[in-house]
């Protein structure tokens, strides 16, 4: 049995981010009035410019299953049709970056 060791940022945290990249406030300052490191803010930040504060805010429930056919059409669109990972992201419905 594996032991989950990831920190989970409550919803407040995550509130406050969309607040302060509204703002116009940038990763390394929004990390540090968040306390929270910079890579998690990097991560918030690119989901909430990707797919909106609403993403952001349902961060942290049950990852998502994505089909095999939803990864290959996103990764086609990316790789042979020239799309931008995020714009495909949105399209084929997929909020993490991994399955691509």
């Amino acid at each position: 049995m594996s032991i989950d060791l990831r920190v989970k940022h409550d919803l407040e945290s995550r509130r406050r981010a969309v607040e302060l990249f509204d703002a116009g406030v940038g990763c390394k300052p929004a990390a540090e009035a968040l306390s929270v490191p910079r890579e998690t803010v990097r991560e918030w930040q690119w989901v909430y410019r990707a797919f909106g504060s609403e993403a952001l805010l349902s961060m942290g429930g049950k990852q998502s299953r994505y089909t095999f056919e939803q990864r290959v059409a996103a990764a086609s669109a990316v790789v042979d049709g020239g799309m931008a990972k995020a714009d495909a992201m949105a399209e084929f419905g997929i909020r993490s970056k991994s399955p691509l």
